[in-house]
């Protein structure tokens, strides 16, 4: 029985998986079952900073292994203290908090911002406001954050206590906290499964002031924004933004799971002995990865991800079959006059592997692609942009 075969008999089937099977890859190339070549312009969306086999990261992990591959929360281990210290460091957060995925640094940024009101304010003040087109996970508690009704149909009732409003509308945001029932915003400074929106500068910092004057936690989802994708180390720095609570996964520890909830100065003793845990949350082999990730991430290594961001919007931008280009840094939606679906199987057809994000093309990068795997993916691109429509 071969890969594909095997797969559709025992797994389940919630993923619409494209008909190639990789099997090896180094950086930024990926190669099939067959030894065809693709330049990987998808990350494992948004994972793989550093590209495949990254050998500082695997020599971090193999190191890890020979020590402890695991140990309960119940002890200390040396690569969760110092992962969460230089995330501290790096962003002036207070304390930090690891799950697994970025839904569940989500949840516990909602029940860091619950708690927090509940006992400052009463149980009154619960509602946790999100944007519309927003997407922050799958747990029913997620979904009932993300802001899109079609992820909410088929799994009602969902956890109540949520409220989406247009990315922009502070006037709804103002209103709600005047009646004293909002417990904290949490908002995606690029809405990346929304079609890589960003939201206005003036929206976020808006939003802030707003959080700030009524002492409301607000909250920063950097789960696919983070760890370097746009530019900054984390996107609400573009905006010049001081969040009270961040969430984070995805490239943190390069192709691990781990999950991370920073919490700053006004939510750091929220949470106490038992509000919260989780078994593999901190795990050593995870940390050690984003240790190995995180400390790579410097001044020198963001700067060549705006400079290869800024070269693709200027190569993309006008080019025949591309409307529009939005995103930032390595995190860029393209809208295509034909259906991105089309546009991701002509690439792949020829050797480049993109994604989706609604109705547009995704591209997200390993940040530190090779100009000549990134000039060439993008010549792909461009033409399967500018070849006349196929039904795909």
């Amino acid at each position: 029985m071969d890969i594909q075969s095997m797969d559709k008999e025992y797994i389940a089937g919630t993923y619409n998986r494209f008909p190639i099977t990789i099997v090896s890859g180094k950086g930024s190339l990926v190669y099939d079952e067959t030894g065809k070549e693709y330049v990987d312009m998808g990350s494992g969306i948004g994972v793989t900073s550093f590209g495949i086999a990254d050998e500082a990261w695997q020599q971090a992990i193999i190191h890890q292994i020979g020590q402890v591959q695991h140990m309960s929360n119940l002890y200390y281990t040396q690569p969760c203290a110092q992962l969460a210290k230089l995330l501290c460091e790096k962003t002036g957060m207070k304390k930090v908090f690891f799950s697994n995925s970025g839904a569940e640094a989500n949840e516990c940024a909602i029940k860091a911002a619950r708690k927090y009101a509940c006992d400052k304010y009463g149980p009154q003040r619960h509602l946790i406001v999100t944007l519309k087109n927003s997407f922050h996970g799958r747990t029913l508690t997620t979904l009932a954050a993300t802001g899109q009704d079609h992820y909410h149909e088929l799994f009602q009732p969902l956890t109540p206590g949520f409220l989406s409003v247009d990315a922009g509308d502070l006037e709804t945001i103002r209103y709600l906290a005047t009646q004293g029932k909002i417990a904290g915003v949490l908002m995606e400074c690029i809405q990346g499964e929304g079609g890589v929106l960003p939201v206005s500068r003036e929206f976020a910092q808006g939003l802030a002031e707003l959080c700030a004057k009524e002492d409301i936690l607000l909250m920063v989802d950097e789960v696919q924004t983070g760890n370097g994708r746009t530019g900054a180390l984390y996107a609400y720095m573009n905006y010049g933004l001081k969040p009270d609570v961040v969430s984070t996964a995805k490239g943190l520890a390069g192709g691990l799971p781990l999950g991370a909830t920073l919490l700053g100065e006004k939510a750091e003793k929220v949470l106490g002995f038992g509000d919260h845990g989780s078994t593999f949350g901190g795990n050593p082999v995870s940390c050690a990865a984003a240790v190995s990730i995180l400390s790579r991430l410097d001044d020198a290594l963001l700067a060549q991800v705006r400079e290869k961001g800024d070269w693709l919007k200027e190569a993309f931008s006008g080019a025949p079959g591309i409307e529009a280009v939005t995103g930032m840094g390595l995190m860029l939606g393209l809208k295509t006059t034909k259906p991105a679906a089309q546009v991701v199987k002509d690439c792949m057809e020829q050797g480049v592997l993109c994604l989706t994000a609604k109705d547009k093309v995704r591209l997200l990068p390993a940040l530190n692609i090779p100009w000549e795997q990134l000039q060439r993916a993008a010549q792909v691109i461009k033409a399967a942009c500018a070849a006349p429509n196929q039904a795909v």
